[in-house]
């Protein structure tokens, strides 16, 4: 498939549907729970909290991206961070740098309004392609021992203090979904 012009934008109550069903598609069996922690994210995200874009070319609606507050439970204080959860691209056009250009659009966007640190549970292979490294080395610990340590991912703002250092505190919306970490099948 050619490579498509991409416009990374902040979502509107119409991308809503597309968005919806992006998620589902993406995220296969579970799509309809990201989808449904979309729709309950999106309560989260307003002018001075979070961020939600979509990625539109000639078809639409293609890739969607949420980053929201959560805390950094730090020695000094308690710091609002980022959590950038869930990232989607409709399969048809992965392998496009859509994904890339939501969260490079996301990032900008955090570091503007002061976020300190954007984190994430993800896949390495991908996620350091687009300079996220480990939490731990950084001095961050993962908010469940479900997350693989490979897996959780941070990536350090312009506004980010040698002293914010500490445990990573989920908003409970992610928890009601139980989307935070790897569940044991075998259990």
């Amino acid at each position: 498939m050619r490579q498509q012009q991409v416009h990374c934008r902040p979502e509107r109550p119409g991308d809503h549907p597309a968005v919806r069903e992006l998620h589902l598609q993406a995220f296969g069996d579970h799509g309809p729970l990201v989808a449904d922690l979309v729709d309950e994210l999106r309560t989260r995200v307003d002018a001075e909290q979070g961020t939600s874009l979509v990625a539109q070319t000639a078809r639409g609606v293609v890739g969607h991206v949420v980053f929201t507050d959560a805390l950094l439970d730090a020695p000094r204080r308690l710091v609002t961070v980022r959590v950038l959860s869930p990232l989607a691209v409709l399969p048809a056009v992965q392998r496009q740098g859509i994904g890339r250009a939501l969260v490079a659009a996301g990032l900008q966007h955090e570091s503007v309004r002061a976020a300190p640190v954007v984190f994430l549970e993800g896949d390495p292979g991908y996620y350091s392609r687009l300079g996220f490294e480990p939490g731990g080395p950084h001095g961050f610990r993962k908010p469940s021992l479900r997350i693989p340590d490979a897996a959780f991912h941070a990536f350090l703002l312009p506004s980010h203090e040698a002293w914010m250092t500490g445990t990573l505190v989920h908003p409970d919306v992610f928890w009601r979904h139980d989307a935070v970490g790897l569940r044991d099948p075998g259990t």
